[in-house]
């Protein structure tokens, strides 16, 4: 199946947006065990004391060379890794002290785009079933034929046709799994998305059309990104301000310009050197 041709992508502007989700001094640590009896002997601080903030409509890029620690942030943001410590509030929720029906709307308002786009992916599924899951967990809608036609809309709006709603992800290349990922992420319209370097196993003519599609979706629905990258271009395309991770922590935070023009620490000049001369 024929992907549309890639056209450059456009940057996401800053929003003046409320403030939509504030992250203090996050912690995930990770416990180290030796010995015989596997006692605790340390800890792997993966996160280690990070602060941002995200405004409603924005996309805030956290890049950062593989094991500094920003796919833990993420993860953590979403329940998904345990917090050691700090606090994560949405839309003035404490999303670690959420219980219930308040846990219940926080799944629904923030989801994810994995990295992986086979491995998230149910093999044993048809698409239209790995688009409607969300709807059919949360009890949006529970009726066979319209979970396929919400599937259908889901799917045409990431530029997909509606003929493969009965395939299994096998039959689709790494760009369309991806797209069909991010239709899943987005069933149940929510208010902010995780987006785990949902390019990085892609070529690069396919990463140009996938941030296109981020971009179309948040002109479209209002979402908020958390895009987490190694790739300064990519994120220099996307992100309206960008944080740079290193061994657990945030070493430079600011908008796109200032970071890329006028970089203030030493590892965030060497991700920009790293960047290749290839226009997206």
């Amino acid at each position: 199946m024929a992907q549309p041709p890639a056209r450059s992508p456009k940057p996401v502007p800053a929003s003046g947006g409320e403030v939509l989700l504030e992250v203090r001094d996050l912690r995930t640590w990770f416990p180290v065990h030796r010995g015989v009896l596997q006692r605790v002997r340390g800890h792997v601080r993966a996160v280690d004391g990070v602060s941002f903030s995200l405004r409603a409509g924005e996309t805030l890029g956290l890049v950062g060379e593989s094991g500094c620690g920003k796919t833990t942030v993420g993860r953590t943001l979403l329940g998904l890794a345990p917090a050691t410590g700090g606090e994560v509030i949405f839309e003035g929720q404490r999303v670690f002290e959420a219980r219930g029906r308040a846990l219940l709307r926080l799944r629904r308002d923030m989801q994810i785009i994995f990295q992986d786009p086979a491995g998230s992916l149910d093999p044993r599924m048809r698409v239209w079933q790995i688009v409607a899951e969300p709807l059919l967990v949360h009890r949006v809608e529970t009726r066979r034929a319209a979970l396929r036609q919400r599937a259908a809309g889901l799917l045409e709006h990431c530029g997909m046709p509606t003929h493969v709603l009965d395939r299994y992800p096998h039959e689709f290349s790494g760009g369309q799994r991806q797209r069909i990922g991010i239709a899943r992420a987005i069933a149940l319209n929510p208010r902010f998305i995780v987006a785990d370097e949902p390019t990085s196993a892609l070529d690069v003519s396919v990463q140009a059309q996938i941030v296109n599609l981020l971009c179309d979706l948040q002109r479209d629905l209002g979402t908020s990104y958390l895009f987490i990258s190694h790739d300064m271009g990519v994120v220099h395309h996307l992100c309206a301000r960008i944080a740079v991770m290193y061994a657990g922590k945030i070493v430079e935070e600011g908008s796109r310009d200032q970071i890329v023009t006028n970089p203030q620490h030493p590892y965030t000049r060497k991700l920009l050197g790293a960047v290749p001369s290839v226009d997206l």
